[in-house]
């Protein structure tokens, strides 16, 4: 686990180019914080740093976003704030082995029809800034964390 001071906006974004640095050939990150905690801004950064060009919408309304990812890689960005139940996401036809990346926003509200968590982030707003902590949850975020450049 690692705990993580961010002070601000250009910190949480320095934290997710950091994590795109060392991004597994796969992984799925379940992002947890209240509404204003920095999710979005998050992953927004991490896929920036992946490479992402143009408009990264927020998937608040559409549930999942898609960002092809270079050079033949995919990201799904899901937001799950709205869903009212885990079956809804059979809806949206995601197969869990097409995507190089999984970001998912309130991912218990999805429990038990995501695909394990290979890194839990925790954010919380604190102060102007936030914290945050990295929980690995399989031995590909235990080793995505070892591997995280310091910052």
């Amino acid at each position: 686990m690692a705990d993580l001071l961010l002070p601000d906006a250009a910190a949480t974004e320095a934290l997710g180019a950091r994590l795109a640095q060392t991004l597994p050939e796969r992984a799925v990150v379940h992002l947890h914080g209240d509404l204003g905690a920095g999710k979005s801004t998050l992953a927004r950064a991490l896929l920036r740093a992946l490479g992402v060009t143009g408009t990264i919408r927020s998937p608040t309304y559409t549930l999942v976003e898609q960002y092809a990812l270079a050079p033949d890689g995919l990201a799904l960005h899901l937001d799950l704030y709205r869903i009212g139940n885990p079956g809804e996401l059979e809806f949206l036809g995601l197969d869990p082995a097409e995507a190089r990346l999984w970001l998912v926003e309130w991912p218990e509200r999805g429990q038990g029809a995501l695909p394990p968590a290979d890194l839990d982030v925790e954010l919380a707003v604190d102060g102007g800034g936030r914290q945050c902590a990295l929980h690995p949850r399989t031995p590909v975020g235990e080793a995505w964390l070892r591997a995280l450049p310091a910052g």
